[in-house]
């Protein structure tokens, strides 16, 4: 088990490797990059950045012990044909009319280059916050048999929250790692971590990379 606040992960005790992935949500350079989407909406991404060791430490860990990587990836269709005119609004006012951030086709939609993207790693592109929402993460999971998902990633008010509740209405056990995960708004990060312990874990429970890397590491000593 992993030591974890409001309970230890998982609840029943059995953490089972062929059954758990670790979740690396938008570590993109559109986030995290000085001239990518955060930092033209006046983010500052150094909190973003600030996570990779860990983020890295927890990839190298659940590797080992034999979970699945699931990598995500945020970014429209270079035609934007699947942008409703709202969401083109919203670039619009963001400045980024013209530009090919937050499209698939430019630099910035790719993983950035301290993360390790193994190739049998899974990779899931999406155009809204959740991941689940129009993608085929659930069909992959499901195939894989997996059951439990610890989040990783950016930012951790916005596409991993959104992922998270997801996930919970789906019935996936979660854990979140409270250092490998960050958001340019100290106080929207707090929060988010805050609202997953609220009602005895009404969205799982909460660790940090320290305590998850102790439970991988006896689990692959196991193996």
């Amino acid at each position: 088990m992993i030591k974890a606040t409001p309970f230890d992960f998982p609840y029943d005790g059995r953490l089972v490797p062929q059954n758990t992935a670790l979740l690396v949500i938008d570590l993109q350079e559109d986030f995290l990059s000085p001239t990518g989407y955060f930092a033209r909406k006046g983010y500052d991404p150094s909190p973003l950045r600030a996570i990779l060791p860990a983020v890295n430490r927890l990839i190298e860990a659940a590797r080992a012990a034999g979970l699945t990587i699931v990598h995500t990836r945020q970014g429209y269709r270079a035609d934007m044909a699947d942008m409703t005119a709202y969401e083109k609004w919203r670039r619009q006012r963001a400045g980024l009319e013209g530009t090919d951030v937050l499209l698939r086709s430019g630099p910035g939609f790719q993983i950035v280059s301290d993360i390790e993207v193994a190739p049998q790693d899974i990779v899931v592109d999406k155009t809204c916050n959740g991941a689940f929402t129009y993608t085929d993460l659930e069909l992959v999971l499901r195939a894989r048999g997996i059951t439990h998902l610890m989040f990783t990633g950016c930012t951790t008010d916005v596409c991993v929250h959104t992922t998270l509740r997801e996930a919970c209405d789906r019935n996936f056990q979660c854990l979140t790692i409270s250092d490998a995960c960050a958001s340019g708004d100290r106080y929207a990060h707090e929060a988010a971590l805050h609202m997953v312990t609220v009602e005895d874990g009404v969205f799982g429970a909460l660790a940090d990379s320290a305590a998850v890397i102790a439970g991988l590491s006896r689990l692959a000593d196991a193996s």
